[in-house]
């Protein structure tokens, strides 16, 4: 693995067929959605919804998933901190990411609220996040959530860990289901 977080090869470990549905929750410029729309490429109802609350964001995601002919990726403007605020319906999706977002959310209760809310039962997510401060490329210090506390606020969800994924030098992944 490389010393940095490599979608291509992290998505390999998700465990994901096609003909899901996976939102990526803070997608940003779509690592994430780029890499399982290749992987699924030749399957149509695969269906990735990259969602964002920066508008110029998504517009790069949905022009460039454009240009390289990748259908299943639909750009959704959205808060994920928000009830509803994904704006997908619920118990509509197999697979939510959250990679490199965690960090970032103010109500990491309401974003996992919003995540069992559109989730289908025994659906999975799938959180990737910075283990520590990496210069001035990673979180501040102060911001950067543990993998323990990632961990325990899954589980006091309702989620149970299936399994720990290798994502880079400086990140650490797992994948918890719904139950």
């Amino acid at each position: 693995m490389n010393t940095f977080s490599d979608p291509t090869q992290i998505v390999e470990q998700f465990d994901i067929v096609g003909g899901q549905h996976i939102a990526d929750l803070g997608a940003g410029s779509g690592a994430y959605c780029f890499a399982l729309a290749e992987k699924f490429k030749n399957n149509s109802d695969t269906k990735i919804f990259g969602i964002d609350v920066q508008r110029d964001l998504l517009a790069r995601l949905e022009s460039e998933a454009e240009n390289r002919g990748l259908h299943a990726i639909h750009g959704v403007w959205g808060d994920i901190e928000e009830p509803k605020g994904t704006r997908l319906r619920d118990q509509s999706i197999d697979t939510v990411i959250i990679a490199n977002t965690l960090f970032q959310v103010d109500h990491k209760k309401g974003l996992i609220e919003e995540v069992t809310r559109i989730l289908r039962p025994e659906g999975k997510l799938i959180i990737i996040d910075w283990s520590e401060s990496f210069g001035h490329i990673g979180p501040k210090p102060d911001h950067v959530i543990t993998e323990a506390a990632a961990k325990s606020l899954c589980e006091d969800a309702g989620f149970t860990l299936r399994k720990d994924i290798e994502a880079g030098e400086h990140h650490y992944g797992f994948i918890m289901v719904r139950t």
